[in-house]
């Protein structure tokens, strides 16, 4: 399963799903069968394993088609693409999707073959040793599609709402990979509406962009207590026949700042949340579809209503879910705690731009996602760095005007960038690092942060935790002990959520998660793992568990 609804009622799609052959490179002698999605390190042989693997299928084409398009949900952290021993792809970063489209392709059967490496090296500027893992497999899903010469790659849905009409701006993008130019009619139905737009010229191996500004009477918006959500079906016509098609979710809702709050619609909200990875004990970040929607249920019997995807692009079966239960997103792209040398790496600029680009284009239409951020706790503090987060704060404005930006800082008064963001973000560990009353050294903070740029902002307080091993307890409530995992909580919580300043705080973390060895992270980080879960990897709830549900509940 890719997504929650069906994306296709004309292309045919299949699933690619399931058992592949799997090999280390070379290696010719022995092979494994591994599930996909998974991730390699579920197989007794390779519990630690980081290098270079294979993996192989066998695909059957049931027609001679024009185009075949492969759609990777997500491969960790670098892949290469054979189609019969053809390269046709190569792809960086485990958490973005990407596609390969091959023209021309016959009847029969053919080998598909992918190469996935995770190991660090000087070539990965993003995935390095980490306060997380990075697993290595084909870890989210893959289909395979046939496509006319003339298809629709995708669709971006933006809503506004104006003198109390709903407003959408619907851009279909379309591409052509024949040598011929070709007439086509897009034709977009939604919310019982159905306008057309025809005799669109393609020009040959060209993409095209077609937009249409639509109003909307008697719509239901989406919101965190109503999340109504409508499908927003587009055809494309060629000689009146129907050649394809492509099918988004979408929620007519708008995201403003007013002053220093966000609105969604025309309500204020306080976000209380959780910074969440995509790992599990049994299955690393291949999470399954019933261990998703187990997350969420924790999460809301907490009273969270929004999660942040740290620090990376999550899975589109999460967001979908979110979207359904009105659970607001703030989703990140892909860097957390890079120093300014590892940011100038000759490879981060551009791993940065693909994982934005990749980010922004596929999750586009989530009405969960509410904010976009970047580069969590990296060199904000420097000149160089500055530069480095405008130009990623610029690129993102320029693909999406319709939600704000932010930044997780730990550069406490030395960041030279609080000006830059639309909402200002701090992390910060009272109680567990800094020693001192919460109170004080949370005005500190504020006081700093509106002196530096941040001034009638909205502020989020983006992690604050501590570290709690489940089943350690100790009467003198030392630490990695559940009871001082309760004492350092609960003093920020009754803080943070009983200062007007604040719009947001999101708990470091929701469950605790494994993290690499190397590079001596091990040596803060008791059973190689982070432990500042509100539950453990298996999602068993520790004693603090009902102090933040007793705490959230009362917001």
């Amino acid at each position: 399963m890719l997504r929650l609804f069906e994306q296709h009622h004309v292309r045919k799609v299949k699933s690619l799903n399931g058992s592949w052959n799997f090999k280390k490179t070379g290696e010719a002698t022995k092979e494994y069968t591994m599930i996909v999605p998974s991730c390699w390190e579920q197989h007794p042989d390779f519990s630690s394993f980081r290098g270079e693997a294979e993996y192989k299928k066998e695909i059957f084409i049931t027609e001679k088609t024009a185009g075949l398009r492969l759609d990777f949900k997500g491969i960790s952290h670098t892949a290469d693409v054979y189609f019969d021993n053809q390269k046709v792809a190569h792809h960086y970063n485990a958490y973005t999707p990407f596609s390969v489209v091959i023209p021309n392709v016959d009847l029969g059967s053919h080998e598909l073959r992918v190469v996935v490496d995770n190991s660090f090296n000087e070539n990965s500027a993003l995935h390095i040793p980490n306060d997380y893992y990075s697993y290595g497999g084909i870890t989210r899903g893959v289909s395979m599609e046939l496509i006319p010469n003339v298809f629709i790659e995708r669709i971006e849905f933006t809503p506004q709402y104006r003198d109390h009409i709903w407003e959408a701006n619907i851009k279909v993008f379309l591409k052509n990979i024949q040598q011929l130019p070709t007439t086509v009619t897009v034709q977009i139905d939604i919310a019982g509406k159905v306008f057309t737009r025809k005799d669109l010229n393609i020009n040959e191996s060209t993409s095209q962009v077609v937009e249409f500004n639509e109003r909307f009477f008697d719509i239901e918006s989406w919101s965190p207590t109503n999340p109504h959500l409508y499908l927003l079906k587009s055809h494309l016509i060629s000689d009146e026949n129907v050649i394809d098609d492509l099918i988004e979710r979408v929620g007519f809702r708008e995201v403003e700042i007013r002053g220093n709050k966000v609105w969604i619609n025309a309500e204020e909200i306080f976000l209380k949340g959780f910074n969440r990875h995509e790992d599990y004990g049994e299955f690393g970040c291949a999470i399954p579809l019933q261990l998703m929607v187990h997350d969420l249920d924790i999460m809301q019997d907490l009273g969270a209503n929004s999660v942040r995807t740290c620090h990376y692009p999550n899975d589109e079966l999460f967001l979908d879910l979110c979207d359904e239960r009105g659970i607001m997103v703030w989703e990140e792209n892909h860097a957390r705690g890079l120093s300014l040398a590892e940011m100038k790496n000759q490879n981060f600029k551009k791993q940065c731009e693909n994982c934005n680009r990749e980010m922004v284009e596929n999750h586009y239409n989530h009405p969960s996602i509410i904010i976009w951020g970047i580069l969590n706790e990296c060199a904000s503090e420097t000149e160089e760095g500055r530069e480095m987060y405008k130009n990623q704060y610029d690129q993102i404005r320029s693909m999406d005007q319709s939600r704000p930006l932010t930044s997780a800082t730990c550069r406490h008064f030395t960041d030279i960038c609080l000006d830059l963001p639309d909402i200002v973000s701090f992390n910060m560990y009272t109680g567990w690092y800094q020693d001192m009353s919460v109170e004080e050294r949370h005005n500190q903070e504020l006081n700093w942060i509106h002196k530096e740029g941040g001034e009638g902002k909205p502020i989020i307080v983006s992690e604050f935790g501590a570290g709690g091993i489940y089943g350690y307890r100790d009467r003198a409530r030392s630490k990695w002990s559940e009871e001082r995992q309760v004492d350092i909580l609960t003093s920020n919580l009754q803080i943070y959520l009983n200062d007007p300043r604040i719009m947001g705080v999101f708990i470091w973390q929701f469950a605790d998660c494994r993290i690499t060895e190397e590079n001596n992270w091990f040596a803060a980080r008791p059973r190689s793992y982070n432990n500042k879960g509100i539950v453990d990897e298996y999602r068993r709830p520790k004693m603090v568990y009902s102090a933040v549900k007793e705490y959230f509940n009362k917001v």
